[in-house]
């Protein structure tokens, strides 16, 4: 059963996919105990969704015509069915969060490396966090288990259990 955390509906959920999509860009939250569970409870779901999913690639080959006339044959990988049908799970509940450039990093740069990403965070999701657990799925056996809370005390003000989310 899920926890209403003292709000209606359409306010908790905004606020859960607004906590869940920085937790996964972030990798940690700091946040209170009930929402932390909350947010530990459907991040734990996306990022399944994401190692069940991420090796699924079809490669195609399309013949184009360059600037010479010649026809050269250029390889193409796509998402397969279940990989689709995961980033487009992921694209409906996650916010879109954009990548930022670094301190010294030069506009050009940082354009080269942002050119094919859409949608940073689906992408951190399946290029990171899927291969490293789908490692350690295969490494220990088990599945989930991908975050942990950390309990770090009271909240001045209303006391109320404060605790961080971080992934392992």
């Amino acid at each position: 059963m899920s926890r209403k955390l003292g709000r209606p509906t359409d306010q908790r959920m905004h606020m859960l996919r607004n906590q869940v999509s920085e937790f996964l860009w972030f990798g940690r939250l700091e946040t209170t105990l009930d929402r932390a569970k909350e947010v530990r409870r459907i991040a734990e779901k996306l990022v399944t969704l994401g190692v069940r999913s991420y090796e699924d690639v079809v490669t195609t080959t399309k013949t184009k015509t360059n600037a010479k006339g010649e026809k050269v044959a250029v390889e193409f990988k796509n998402d397969g069915t279940k990989k689709l049908c995961a980033r487009r799970q992921l694209m409906s509940f996650l916010r879109d969060l954009q990548e930022l450039q670094g301190d010294k990093e030069k506009k050009a740069a940082f354009k080269e490396r942002t050119r094919d990403i859409k949608h940073p965070l689906v992408e951190k999701v399946f290029n990171e966090y899927a291969p490293k657990y789908a490692a350690r799925a295969a490494e220990l056996g088990q599945g989930g288990g991908y975050t942990r809370i950390i309990r770090i005390g009271a909240r001045r003000g209303d006391a109320a259990e404060m605790v961080i989310v971080e992934m392992i």
